[in-house]
């Protein structure tokens, strides 16, 4: 019995399958509508977020049998065979594996032949910035002035290495990172129809650790349901997988933060290791909950209002943290998470990053002016050094009024005679 992940099976086949993107999809539904399709296309963004997706659905619209159309029959032969991916007019390229200025030319000289099947020949090259030079610059003609059957959708996740003559001939369309609910919103009906029940929490839990992919979201569940049985998505379970730990638990870290409370901070670092942490994912888990304190302390009142950190706990560590602290705990934490991949012990390395937050609290070590105290400087130090070697200094005896009269008389006297 073969089985199809969940990203291939549950692959969008029109636009209005499609989660989000709305600004590309609404440009390529009014092109088509129109009759205004460009030859060359490129559509950017990071991995996962419906690149190669939305240029198959546009390849359907193309040569749909029903007529060119933003929406496209689904039913007819060309319709299912590009689904199928054997469609002869759909020639799909990885530019990454395919990088030699020989392997295009091999390409352009397919180029002038009329499609076998369809109403357009379209050539959809995935990383094409994995091309090299020479290969560029032997596409930049073609890509200009194409033939008239011929269209080129071009797909990346990194544009800046692309040849500026290139981004000059293409309609560029940068699709953007999902948002976490609309993610979680897409797991939840896709668990419905397979009929796996799971709990809210863990699905957005999933969704915050794929970083608006939908695609990581996906295999992310698919090895969720492989962690748990496939019985149900669970929140324990998920976070057992990601390496997180229960947001109690960075609630707590956050309120020994606000009690400064060392002892009890490096305790409860020290405990969590029963729980075999990803402390990376952790200290993200804190810095994100700071972030949130913060900006509720600001606005008085959740900023995003499918937070799932309750209002009342938001609302107890803005009263117990002042804002100058929380800016610090925050860029201490950001720092951190930078440097933490670097130390040889995470756990350690976590630890210590806490004592940094406590360690450097805004206020402390300021002169009676508020100026910040200096430490000495180095030759300070010495000259204490040497005053302490030299032992204590004599006092002289003060000298009389009169005598220091007398001898300022004398002194001008004998200046004057000099002269």
């Amino acid at each position: 019995m073969s089985y199809t992940a969940l990203a291939r099976k549950w692959r969008p086949r029109s636009f209005d399958e499609m989660s989000g993107q709305e600004h590309v999809l609404k440009a390529l539904s009014n092109a088509l509508d129109a009759g205004r399709v460009h030859h060359a296309f490129l559509f950017t963004g990071t991995r996962g977020v419906g690149k190669t997706t939305v240029a198959r659905i546009f390849a359907k619209c193309l040569n749909c049998e029903q007529g060119v159309s933003a929406r496209p029959c689904g039913q007819c032969a060309a319709c299912t065979d590009i689904d199928a991916g054997r469609f002869p007019d759909l020639i799909e390229i990885d530019a990454a594996s395919r990088t030699k200025v020989e392997d295009t030319r091999e390409l352009l000289d397919n180029v002038q032949y009329l499609p076998a099947r369809g109403r357009y020949k379209i050539y959809l090259i995935d990383e094409v910035h994995m091309l090299t030079t020479h290969s560029f610059n032997a596409l930049l003609k073609t890509l200009e002035e194409p033939p008239p059957h011929v269209k080129f959708l071009l797909a990346t996740t990194d544009p800046q290495r692309l040849p500026i003559t290139v981004l000059s001939r293409c309609l560029q369309f940068n699709l953007k990172r999902l948002p976490v609910g609309l993610i979680q919103s897409r797991l939840a009906y896709i668990l419905e129809q397979e009929g796996v029940a799971a709990e809210p929490a863990a699905l957005r839990l999933i969704a915050t650790a794929a970083d608006g992919s939908l695609r990581d979201a996906l295999s992310l569940l698919d090895q969720q349901l492989a962690f748990g049985g496939a019985r149900e998505v669970r929140e324990a379970e998920t976070r057992a997988m990601l390496g997180t730990v229960d947001r109690a638990h960075v609630v707590q870290i956050a309120r020994q933060l606000a009690a400064q409370d060392m002892g009890a901070l490096l305790e409860h670092a020290r405990q969590l290791e029963q729980f075999s942490p990803d402390y990376v994912q952790l200290l993200d888990e804190l810095v994100s909950l700071l972030a949130r304190v913060a900006l509720y302390q600001a606005a008085g009142r959740p900023y995003d209002e499918e937070d799932d950190v309750p209002p009342e706990t938001l609302a107890e560590l803005a009263a117990a943290i002042s804002p100058e602290e929380l800016q610090l705990y925050w860029q201490v934490g950001v720092l951190g998470r930078r440097d933490l991949p670097l130390a040889g012990d995470q756990r350690s390395g976590f630890a210590l990053i806490l004592v940094r937050m406590l360690a450097f609290r805004p206020g402390e070590g300021t002169t009676g002016e508020g100026a910040p105290a200096r430490p000495p400087g180095a030759a300070a130090v010495r000259a204490s050094m040497a005053r302490a070697a030299a032992g204590p200094a004599v006092a002289s005896a003060p000298v009389p009024p009169g005598e220091a009269a007398g001898a300022r008389g004398g002194a001008m006297a004998a200046g004057r005679a000099t002269a």
